[in-house]
């Protein structure tokens, strides 16, 4: 059973347009950086119009796929909150470095810590009150102390794998600093919201019995 809502839909409109708005940020940050981000930058206003739509219909077939797969309106959910939360992360991340000029060293891995961290707290709410469908209980504290110990877990691991690639491996073609840097965040970001996704799933919103 989905317990597909009408509501679930402006819910999905909303994160799409929050998406969107990401999206056009970074995109325009990085159009001064890239020719290739330079020639999609005309484009990129429409995915506010398109983009909250795409999210709202994904969400409609997961539902009717659903009464085949039971879980895939849960995971469709999943999907829709951990792309906004992975925009916030490279937002945040994107906006600090083109803001500072700053785009390697520990204060870019500084940057990385408190985008993580940003995108994190916003996982936290969305993934329990509309992802997983948690209200508050009598184990409320353990449930934030277990997904603090998770995302911590997750943090570390982001944070590795982004020094890791910035600092320690020579960007390809000689790749501009701050491409290789936004790189090195999405590479590390698809890591940590994997590791996430089995936390939060598994552990921290897993019902019992």
């Amino acid at each position: 059973m989905n317990n597909f809502k009408k509501i679930d839909l402006l819910v999905a409109l909303i994160i799409g347009e929050a998406a969107a708005l990401l999206m056009v940020l970074i995109g325009n940050n990085l159009a001064e950086e890239s020719v290739v981000f330079k020639a999609l930058a005309p484009y990129l206003n429409y995915l506010v119009i398109v983009f909250p739509l795409v999210c709202a219909m994904g969400l409609y077939i997961a539902h009717i796929l659903s009464k085949f797969i039971g879980v895939i309106y849960q995971f469709a959910k999943f999907v829709l909150v951990g792309g906004l939360n992975f925009l916030i992360d490279m937002g945040v991340l994107n906006f600090l470095i083109f803001y500072t000029g700053i785009s390697t060293g520990l204060v870019q891995s500084e940057f990385k810590g408190i985008s993580f961290l940003v995108a994190t707290i916003n996982s936290y709410f969305w993934n329990k009150y509309w992802t997983f469908g948690r209200k508050n209980t009598e184990s409320a504290q353990r449930e934030i102390l277990v997904f603090f110990v998770v995302s911590t877990i997750g943090f570390l691991i982001n944070l590795g794998v982004d020094y890791i690639i910035v600092n320690l491996i020579s960007p390809f073609n000689s790749m501009n600093l701050k491409i290789w840097a936004q790189l090195g965040g999405l590479m590390a970001s698809i890591v940590a919201l994997s590791w996430n996704f089995i936390g939060y799933k598994f552990i921290v919103f897993k019902k019992n019995g």
